[in-house]
């Protein structure tokens, strides 16, 4: 049986927190085993004082869509100020963090270096860095695995919110371990305590933990999904959908242009491990094609230890961009001049390669830096 970091600091650990002026990053999306938030686990132990709150993208009350600017409120049910580090500020500010003692962190990750929520781990530690405050995070499994690793790792010019350090697409590693990892480079740095989990094993995907599966977010909507993420997410960058506003984001790709029977035979010649592709007509209830008829295909995982998400997503994309060559496109520009697939991308690269049909170059470069990645981390793992 796993036991989170919420459960052991509220048994083993309370003397991390014991008297202390508690600042708490998370959702309310975030439980324990028996469905019980942090929130109030937190918020109504007499050990120690919550008074302040901060919510990620999708806010504290995990409900704003992707993207969806969030704004500081008081949260109802507490009566507690939630600040947004997803709106106005991704950072918290000298004035946000006055008056706490130490800053605790429970967010979720679901193993892919674009969920932002790694964003906000990583200017948190640096913000308590610069007021001089304690960091407390509070780890958890991730869902897809910690002995897999896929990707490349961002060039420095294309770092950005949905990557702001070098990370493979599939990372391999919990939040905890994120923070040990980022918090090496801060200079200064801020104390940090990873309250690690008890019984998590590298090899453990969700289903093995005996943890409930909980939707952190609207579009994370199960564990094949965010299997399939580490690959779908790059379609974001293109004007494929995703599969935003269906039931199964990240797992229908598809455009009004496109025949997924078609598709559907060519991927599955390519006879990928781990996934097979089905014909699918959908209509998007908002984003890319909102209220149009879509056909595309519903990439179905049937062996999760053998699949490969982002070798995956990548020949699919670029089979789709042979195949549609007058209507496939990349989105356009950002203000700063960098292309939205590229910053998923972490790289110009893959979308050059794409392309021109070379995506196997990208892969094979990418296999060597995971293998640098590897021995990088060796000693940030937390479990075996």
């Amino acid at each position: 049986m796993v036991r989170l970091g919420i459960e052991r600091l509220v048994t083993e650990e309370r003397h991390i927190l014991s008297g202390k002026r508690v600042g708490l990053v998370t959702h309310y999306a975030m439980v324990d085993r028996n469905f019980r938030c942090t929130v109030d686990i937190l918020v109504n132990d007499p050990a120690w004082t919550v008074v302040k709150l901060f919510g990620p993208e999708h806010g504290l009350l995990n409900c704003g869509r992707e993207g969806e600017e969030i704004f500081t409120q008081i949260d109802e049910h507490t009566g507690l100020v939630a600040y947004s580090l997803y709106g106005p500020q991704y950072k918290p500010t000298a004035d946000m963090l006055e008056g706490i003692d130490v800053l605790v962190i429970d967010l979720p990750d679901i193993g892919s270096r674009y969920y932002t929520n790694i964003s906000t781990m990583v200017y948190c530690l640096e913000a308590c860095a610069e007021v001089g405050i304690p960091c407390v995070v509070l780890d958890r499994p991730n869902p897809i695995g910690g002995m897999v690793r896929e990707g490349n790792l961002q060039e420095p010019g294309y770092l950005s919110f949905v990557g702001c350090f070098p990370l493979p697409n599939r990372h391999g590693l919990t939040m905890g371990e994120l923070a040990v990892l980022y918090h090496s480079t801060l200079t200064p740095s801020c104390p940090l305590t990873v309250v690690r989990m008890e019984g998590w094993r590298r090899r453990d995907l969700l289903p093995d933990t005996g943890l409930p599966f909980i939707p952190v977010s609207m579009n994370t909507t199960r564990l094949d999904m965010a299997l399939l993420y580490p690959g779908t997410c790059l379609f974001e960058g293109t004007n494929l959908s995703e599969g935003r506003g269906t039931a199964h984001p990240f797992e229908f790709i598809g455009a009004p242009f496109i025949d997924g029977h078609r598709v559907a035979a060519r991927f599955n010649a390519l006879r990928l491990p781990g996934v097979v592709a089905r014909p699918v007509y959908f209509v998007p209830t908002y984003q890319k094609y909102n209220g149009e008829l879509c056909q595309g295909v519903q990439l179905h995982v049937v062996d999760r230890q053998s699949l490969q998400p982002v070798r995956t997503g990548i020949l699919l994309l670029q089979l789709i961009a042979e195949m549609y060559p007058e209507s496939f496109a990349f989105q356009a520009r950002h203000k700063d001049g960098r292309l939205a697939f590229d910053l998923l991308a972490g790289t110009d690269r893959l979308r050059r390669w794409i392309l021109t049909g070379e995506a196997d170059r990208y892969l094979e470069e990418a296999a060597s830096e995971v293998e640098v990645f590897h021995q990088q981390v060796r000693d940030v793992l937390l479990y075996s």
